[in-house]
């Protein structure tokens, strides 16, 4: 049985615990996105993760409801 170099375990776990600027406004687009477009066209609520306190998610959030709504309102029917 091969031990786990501890260094490369905590190299991965300290990576696994880190979150980025990019991914945190693209979890806040996509949840914004889904819940513009779902909200304008009076599809269902959404659920969404609602991270407030964190600016990149709150920025994407309303950049993806404006876009999802828009999309709603300009859909082909």
């Amino acid at each position: 049985m091969k031990i786990v170099n501890p260094i490369i375990l905590l190299f991965s776990l300290v990576l696994s615990g880190c979150s980025s600027s990019d991914s945190n406004y693209d979890y806040g687009y996509n949840d914004g996105y889904a819940a513009g477009y779902n909200t304008t066209c009076k599809i269902r609520a959404t659920m969404i993760k609602g991270d407030w306190d964190n600016e990149d998610y709150s920025r994407g959030y309303r950049a993806g409801y404006e876009d999802g709504a828009f999309d709603c309102r300009n859909r082909k029917k």
